[in-house]
């Protein structure tokens, strides 16, 4: 089996910072290699020299499923998104039906912003893999990346009952949060992240921009607000308040899209 950090997402309305972790070998009672030598590259991550061996056993065996998974991983970390994915479906068109083959599916869809794709393949990854923390974290990401809140929650209180240790799960939980405009909650899980893993970055920048925020929202309130003797004379201006929030909301926008 190999594995690899690939990519560091920032998401949602602050920052996520994500190893997506890629799985190269099929799990379970499954054959685990499909040839020595080209396995044997792929293990040494020598990219180049797997996608050649590879393709070398799917010219002889264009029906080995696991073959294909493995050119697929190769493609992928190699960068070629839509050959990785291609022969990913192949694999699984050919009866591989692993957790793990959907799971690298899913998240290589979500590298490449097919965010309804990436969903329905995470969400056989969970069905084939329940057990496996990793499914259900990624499919909480694919929900919260289309604004799926409550589902994104679900999933990732599910990957956390597996996992209780993940920073990046809780994380989640506080952007979740935040972006169902429960900043107290937000707050409260960034700085017990904080106090757990003092050296997890995210929580703490998250915070800082939370904080920010908050006090831009006090700053303009306050400014629309007139003092008693003013009260009458400022009287139109008492509409303001929901341009104020619509300014708020854009800085935090920008700071998602800054995430990313």
């Amino acid at each position: 089996m190999c594995s690899r950090n690939r990519i560091t997402f920032g998401v949602a309305i602050l920052m996520l910072s994500l190893g997506i972790a890629r799985i190269a070998s099929a799990d379970g009672g499954e054959q685990q290699v499909c040839d020595v030598r080209a396995d044997y590259a792929l293990g040494m991550e020598d990219y180049s020299e797997a996608i050649r061996l590879h393709t070398e056993v799917i010219r002889k065996r264009p029906d080995d499923a696991l073959a294909h998974y493995h050119l697929g991983f190769a493609e992928g970390m190699m960068g070629n998104r839509k050959a990785e994915v291609s022969e990913y479906q192949r694999s699984a068109a050919l009866g591989l039906k692993n957790w793990d083959l959907f799971l690298n599916i899913g998240l290589a869809q979500l590298e490449i912003g097919e965010l309804d794709a990436a969903t329905d393949s995470l969400r056989q990854a969970v069905l084939l893999g329940e057990n496996h923390a990793e499914s259900h974290f990624n499919l909480a990401l694919a929900y919260e990346r289309r604004g799926m809140h409550a589902d994104a929650e679900r999933e990732t209180l599910a990957s956390l009952r597996l996992n209780p240790g993940q920073p990046d799960a809780r994380n989640l939980l506080g952007v979740i949060d935040a972006q169902e405009g429960q900043t107290v909650r937000a707050s409260l899980v960034w700085r017990e992240l904080v106090n757990d893993v003092p050296d997890y970055e995210p929580a703490r920048a998250n915070l800082a921009l939370l904080g920010s925020s908050n006090e831009i929202a006090r700053g303009k309130t306050a400014a629309v607000v007139p003092p008693p003797a003013a009260a009458v004379a400022a009287i139109e201006d008492q509409r303001k308040p929901p341009a104020q929030r619509r300014e708020t909301e854009l800085v935090l926008d920008s700071a998602k899209q800054n995430g990313r």
